[in-house]
């Protein structure tokens, strides 16, 4: 499975903004708030871009590919998906992502980022309605219910997300048991409960163009 493995602070300063790939670690020593004048590079601060339409749009799309660590081939699937829905294509890609299920466990506050969510699912530690599900970009459907393997419970990420219950809002679409390790999907989420600050419709301007 291919994945980025550079940086992460890296993909915060090329988008000018906190992306939280780190989770709670990105409040603490972020390269951006001492850098965030200029983007990465040893041409950084001498590099003047002209920000046109286009540019706008590219850099949106891949701030959304970067928070939720998907690369260009299976995001520009999931787009070629949700325009194939009926509403609205930008919405559509939203409730696609979300409802993967490494973004699930993260959600629930079952890991501190996506990127250890996404690991945490390809050890086989969760199952989905009682199967073994190890692939991150696994799809959840309302009614679902995901519980962390009895065999794993004593993990370190487990214990400490019974130990931090409460201390990140889940969405109302998802709810979290953390005394039980079990996250029910009561619906898949509509725009409004998507907090991920992103302009939807310049990445359908871009892959439109």
């Amino acid at each position: 499975m291919a994945r980025y493995t550079g940086p992460d602070c890296k993909r915060c300063r090329r988008e000018k903004t906190k992306l939280f790939l780190k989770g709670s670690k990105c409040y603490t020593n972020c390269p951006l708030e001492k850098r965030k004048a200029y983007p990465p590079g040893m041409h950084g601060q001498a590099r003047r871009t002209k920000e046109s339409e286009y540019l706008l749009q590219m850099r949106e799309k891949q701030k959304l590919a970067r928070i939720y660590g998907i690369l260009e081939k299976q995001f520009r699937g999931y787009f070629s998906e949700a325009s194939r829905r009926s509403g609205k294509t930008g919405e559509n890609l939203l409730q696609i992502l979300e409802s993967r299920l490494d973004n699930v466990v993260y959600r629930a506050g079952f890991a501190s980022s996506r990127d250890m969510a996404r690991q945490l699912v390809l050890h086989g530690h969760f199952t989905v309605n009682g199967h073994k599900v190890d692939i991150p970009s696994y799809r959840v459907s309302p009614t679902d219910i995901i519980e962390v393997k009895a065999s794993s419970r004593e993990l370190t990420p487990f214990l400490a997300a019974i130990n931090d219950a409460g201390l990140r809002t889940v969405p109302g679409w998802l709810e979290a048991i953390p005394t039980q390790l079990r996250i029910l999907v009561h619906s898949l989420p509509e725009r409004e409960a998507i907090d991920t600050e992103v302009q939807e419709q310049l990445i359908v301007e871009f892959y439109s163009k």
